[in-house]
């Protein structure tokens, strides 16, 4: 069973793009004990290579981002609330009156807009764009405001971690999930060397996986990832993209990367003699680090394995460890066989 105490240190530690250190140092601290080589690269990647019973006569990468998505503080108002902007992909719904940690010191502040008696008929219609917000930490004036906040500080999502009956409600599943699963093959019994990626940046353009893979320059990569499930009651068919309970979601495609054809039928030959579940997605949507790898120096064959994952890149994204352990399972076995063929 995967350790998810540590699967909630991992989500509840803060790390945006750029501000990956106090996830990159739970990792290090995880895995310098199993790890034959962990090396932090000038982007901020962990890059750790495991000895296995044997040596294969191909480099496989096997990859997780540190990164979530947040935000930035860009300016102090003189009344001491905080103008800021996104970092990552986030809808403006997945804002308003959120409880925010901001900076080292993890202060707390609430997003806040013109309250509800000053909003004219439309307005009330319209979700408010993240330019027309604040975060308010209860300064009297930009004066107060500057002794514990500075532009440029992070800003993440103040939520709590909670496992229950095996669903697991938390900010960053995605990718600490991923990270986790990266972790716990580390400190395993590996059948055959390995390389690792902890990548930083994805979340704003793939940018720590395209030093990582340049550096190891693997022959094959599986990307570990948790991926957006829209089984919610406002989508039907194919709108819902995967299920949450339906297993490891194994990608043929998103909007980065067509993945490799034999990997795909070999991850989903490796769920099945598992036993365990695996689906796809049903929408060409979406994209990770894989886009950057897989298209590395002189190509790499690719795979995505993912978690099913609803309300992803919010405050509060859900996933269940059935899932959880499925995507474990059928990447530790396919990273097995691609290295036999």
């Amino acid at each position: 069973m995967l350790d998810y105490e540590l699967l909630k240190k991992l989500c509840t530690a803060d790390g945006i793009s750029g501000n990956e250190d106090e996830v990159r140092n739970i990792i290090i601290s995880e895995i310098t004990p199993f790890a034959d080589s962990v090396t932090v690269d000038n982007s901020g990647n962990v890059i750790v290579f495991k000895k296995g019973k044997k040596t294969p006569d191909k480099k496989l990468l096997i990859s997780a981002h540190m990164d979530e998505v947040g935000f930035i503080v860009t300016y102090i108002n003189p009344d001491g609330t905080l103008k800021f902007e996104t970092v990552g992909g986030i809808n403006d719904s997945a804002v308003f009156a959120k409880s925010l940690k901001i900076g080292k010191s993890k202060l707390r502040g609430v997003v806040s807009s013109k309250p509800v008696h000053l909003l004219k008929a439309d307005e009330k219609k319209k979700c408010p764009s993240v330019g027309s917000l604040c975060v308010d930490i209860g300064a009297k004036d930009k004066e107060e405001a500057e002794k514990y906040v500075s532009p440029g500080d992070m800003m993440t999502f103040d939520s709590p971690y909670e496992n229950k009956n095996g669903r697991v409600i938390s900010k960053a599943i995605d990718d600490r999930f991923g990270c986790l699963v990266l972790i716990e093959m580390i400190k395993s019994e590996l059948e055959y060397d390995m390389y690792f990626s902890f990548t930083v940046q994805e979340e704003i353009g793939l940018r720590g996986a395209r030093t990582a893979a340049f550096s190891i320059s693997p022959d094959c990569a599986i990307v570990v990832e948790a991926t957006t499930a829209s089984d919610v009651p406002f989508a039907e068919n194919e709108k819902r993209v995967c299920l949450v309970g339906s297993g490891a979601v194994i990608s043929f495609m998103d909007r980065a990367t067509i993945y490799d054809k034999e990997y795909y039928k070999l991850a989903m030959d490796c769920a099945e003699k598992l036993g365990v579940k695996a689906q796809t997605k049903t929408m060409i949507a979406g994209g990770n680090d894989a886009g950057a790898i897989h298209s590395s120096r002189g190509g790499v064959r690719t795979l995505a394995v993912s978690v099913p994952c609803r309300y992803i890149h919010s405050s509060d994204s859900l996933a269940v460890a059935e899932d959880m352990e499925a995507v474990y399972a059928v990447v530790r076995a396919t990273a097995k066989r691609i290295l036999e063929i």
